[in-house]
């Protein structure tokens, strides 16, 4: 059995943008996360889900995100008839640890949103994986805080 702890990382980049920035006026700073998250163990799997809207800044973003060593994964944004949009992740989230989850010690997912509750408990129950998430305080969904294993809120020090 290994010693070294096996850690995948998924992000809802959509769900830390936007609450970063509502919440600090500031963005996320993945590279300052990944560095503390090599102190634990070693990164198998490192997801960054996001919508393409084709703009230039989140080509740029999305770069920047795969140069630090996340495999970005990239869904069409869709705008409908009623103007309203559609871009959601949290299916192929959810996909993507149910298939890795017996394989590793640990996932660390950066989302508030508490459709993964429940995602994170059968993780926990089945695997007997360590849960821990990523999010803003005051704009993650108590049932996911609750869920996990171990809640670290996203404060100054993880801003840019």
């Amino acid at each position: 059995m290994s010693l070294v702890t096996k850690i995948a990382i998924f992000v809802d980049v959509q769900n830390i943008y936007y609450t970063t920035r509502q919440a600090y006026s500031r963005q996320f700073n993945y590279r300052k996360f990944w560095q503390g998250i090599l102190q634990q163990g070693e990164i198998c799997i490192a997801n960054a889900y996001a919508i393409d809207k084709g703009d230039s800044s989140q080509q740029k973003f999305q770069s920047a995100l795969k140069h630090i060593g996340f495999d970005i994964k990239l869904k069409p944004y869709i705008q409908r008839a009623d103007g309203s949009a559609k871009g959601d992740w949290d299916v192929g989230i959810t996909i993507d640890i149910m298939e890795s989850a017996q394989e590793l010690d640990k996932i660390i997912l950066l989302s508030g949103d508490g459709d993964f509750d429940l995602l994170l408990t059968k993780i926990r129950e089945k695997y007997a994986c360590v849960t821990e998430v990523y999010g803003v305080e005051q704009l993650t969904a108590k049932s996911l805080i609750d869920a996990a294993s171990h809640f670290t809120p996203i404060k100054e020090d993880l801003l840019l």
